[in-house]
């Protein structure tokens, strides 16, 4: 089964020159805990809430002012729609990420494969990717616990 058959398509963007206030609010309107940064139809990067938390909130930054490129991630992981699910939700399970950006073969956004998404087809292929992503997470809290976080 391919990745295009499973994942959501048509995901909201934000562009890069977006304020986070903006950015935000359309995460609350929308539902959603993160958006594509993209410019004509080229994916940029992602904005997250945890990113404007923690990368401009908890730094006292302005969130009318200071723009979504200046603390969104730019390194992603991403498949394409034609690729197999399984080997995406190896990628996944790898990159301890629970999303994952699909992309067309000419490199514009596609839509997103969650882990919701492969648990509407495969209870087990969603399985091993939260396992890998939450020891992933216990993992960086010890580290930040006993480095005297």
């Amino acid at each position: 089964m391919l990745v295009k058959e499973i994942m959501t398509p048509g995901v909201d963007a934000v562009r890069p020159d977006a304020t986070l206030q903006e950015a935000a609010r359309r995460m609350r309107d929308t539902n959603v805990g993160s958006l594509p940064v993209s410019e004509a139809g080229k994916l940029l990067g992602m904005i997250t809430d945890r990113d404007i938390c923690c990368r401009a909130v908890a730094e006292g930054r302005d969130t009318a002012r200071t723009t979504v490129q200046e603390v969104m991630s730019r390194e992603l992981t991403s498949c394409f729609s034609d690729d197999d699910i399984a080997e995406a939700a190896q990628l996944m399970e790898r990159k301890h990420i629970r999303r994952l950006a699909v992309l067309n073969r000419d490199h514009t956004m596609a839509g997103f494969l969650s882990v919701d998404d492969l648990a509407h087809h495969s209870h087990q292929l969603a399985g091993y990717v939260l396992d890998a992503a939450r020891a992933k997470h216990r993992e960086t809290r010890a580290q930040w616990y006993y480095s005297g976080g």
